[in-house]
C-alpha cells in the first residue's frame, strides 16, 4: 500500500522560501508520477505542480511558474518542491500526490493516493 508523507513545512515571511518534501512507500516509485497540490481555507484543491516518473517532464501552474521547483530522486524515493519568493496568496496546506503510471497531471482525480497535507504560512 502506498504511504505518502510529507515534511518541511513551516512559516515564513513574503519573500523568503521553504522546501518541502515527500517520501513515498509500499511501492515501485518510478511507477508513479507525482505532483503537489494545495488548500487554502475555503477554497478547492488546486494543482501547484507535477513531475513524471524518470523526472523528464515538470508542469507547474501559472501562478507558481518561475518561483517554484519540483524534482525527484528515485534512488531514495523522494519528491521535492523548492519554493522561491514567496507571496502570502501560497499560504495552504500543501499535498502531495502519487498518480500510477501518470504523466505528473493537473488533473486532481487521476491522482491515486495521497499524503496528510503540510502547513505552508506566508506573512506579509
Amino acid at each position: 500500500q502506498v504511504q505518502l508523507v510529507e515534511s518541511g513545512g513551516g512559516s515564513v515571511q513574503a519573500g523568503g522560501s521553504l522546501r518541502l518534501s515527500c517520501s513515498f512507500s509500499g511501492r515501485t516509485f518510478s511507477n508513479y508520477a507525482m505532483g503537489w497540490f494545495r488548500q487554502a481555507p475555503g477554497k478547492e484543491r488546486e494543482f501547484v505542480a507535477g513531475i513524471s516518473r524518470f523526472g523528464g517532464g515538470t508542469y507547474y501552474a501559472d501562478s507558481v511558474k518561475g518561483r517554484f521547483t519540483i524534482s525527484r530522486d528515485n534512488a531514495k524515493n523522494t519528491v521535492h518542491l523548492q519554493m522561491n519568493s514567496l507571496k502570502p496568496d501560497d499560504t495552504a496546506v500543501y499535498y502531495c500526490a502519487a498518480e500510477f503510471l501518470g504523466t505528473g497531471s493537473y488533473v486532481r482525480d487521476t491522482y491515486d493516493h495521497w499524503g496528510q497535507g503540510a502547513q505552508v504560512t506566508v506573512s506579509s
